[in-house]
């Protein structure tokens, strides 16, 4: 009997003598079958091998996909809504507009990964390796990267307002215009980061390391550069030119 992979216009696209549906679509692969518009929506895949597959557009919401390997796929447009990644190899994959909103992508390793424009919002990224990758425009609000590695990744005008940075490595990220209003980036990295323009206000910079960071043109009203510390911002007047002034002001 053969396994079948159909598109999500019910139409099959792939089947093999495979039985499971993990072997059907690593035979896919293998075989560089077209997938785009896969309908593999809360498919077990665990472990699979999916290394280079063609995924773009495909239904994968609530798919488990823990430890496969998705290295160099493309996922672009795909809809990851809810799937657990956790542990998969998702190095130098694919994902710009993707949907991962909810996902679980704890441990995993998006080294170089291209998520432009992708939506993470409430999405677990903590402990995951994030270094290099292409994150700008990507929606990030109320997402989990606490202690993420994201050194050297582009997050230019991302959305991460409310997430949880707490303990990342952010060293060399670029964070130009980012929304960070809320963000906790207690104990996280930031030095030689480019935030110029980034809206960080509310924001917890509490033994945050700031050393050669950029932050011309930043708003940090009402962040807090340590547990005793805030920044509140306060007008005054010079000849006939008012001027905005950061002060610090104790808790």
């Amino acid at each position: 009997m053969k396994t079948e992979i159909k598109n999500v216009s019910g139409k099959v696209i792939y089947s093999s003598e495979a039985t499971s549906l993990t072997g059907c679509v690593e035979n896919a692969v293998k075989d560089s079958a077209y997938l785009s518009d896969a309908n593999l929506r809360g498919a077990n895949l665990r472990g699979a091998n999916l290394r280079g597959a063609n995924l773009s557009n495909a239904n994968l919401r609530g798919a488990y996909l823990r430890g496969a390997n998705l290295s160099n796929a493309n996922l672009r447009g795909a809809d990851l809504s809810g799937a657990d990644l956790s542990d998969a190899d998702l190095s130098d994959a694919n994902l710009s507009g993707a949907d991962l909103s909810d996902a679980d992508l704890s441990d995993a390793n998006l080294r170089g990964a291209n998520l432009s424009n992708a939506n993470l919002s409430g999405a677990d990224l903590s402990d995951a390796d994030l270094s290099d990758a292409n994150l700008r425009g990507a929606n990030l609000r109320g997402a989990n990267l606490s202690d993420a590695d994201l050194r050297g990744a582009n997050l230019r005008g991302a959305n991460l307002r409310g997430a949880d940075l707490r303990g990342a490595n952010l060293r060399g990220a670029n964070l130009s215009d980012a929304n960070l209003r809320g963000a906790n980036l207690r104990g996280a990295n930031l030095s030689d980061a480019d935030l110029r323009g980034a809206y960080l206000r509310g924001a917890n910079l509490s033994n945050a390391n700031l050393r050669g960071a950029n932050l011309r043109g930043a708003n940090l009203r009402g962040a807090y550069l340590s547990d005793e510390i805030k920044i509140e911002k306060q007008p005054i007047q010079i000849d006939s030119t008012i001027y905005d002034i950061l002060i610090l002001t104790p808790i």
